[in-house]
């Protein structure tokens, strides 16, 4: 077995772990707020623009992305948000930072 399967296998046992003992909304996902595009808000208030880095890249890229999603999405509730707009990637880009605007809606 590979090392950057070793790494995958190793994040996965850690993270079923964690996300069984933890309030990460990282790991646990958010709700109560709308992923829509930017043709969508023109009526709502905009709060904050919203970064985010991967902190994982190779192998583990798509759990990074999905982990930095769900920050950014708390954060916009915790700015008394209910939408976001994220910027458009293009597929099969390299992400090395997320960037979206919350807004109340």
């Amino acid at each position: 077995m590979g090392r950057e399967m070793k790494q995958f296998i190793h994040f996965i046992i850690a993270s079923v772990l964690l996300g069984g003992c933890t309030s990460d909304p990282g790991f646990t996902g958010v709700s109560g707020i709308r992923e829509v595009s930017a043709s969508e808000v023109s009526q709502c208030t905009y709060l904050t623009d919203i970064r985010a880095k991967p902190g994982v890249y190779g192998v583990l890229a798509e759990q990074g992305i999905k982990y930095s999603r769900n920050t950014i999405l708390a954060s916009a509730r915790d700015a008394g948000g209910n939408t976001v707009v994220f910027d458009p990637v293009e597929p099969g880009a390299v992400i090395d930072e997320l960037h979206a605007v919350a807004y109340r809606c």
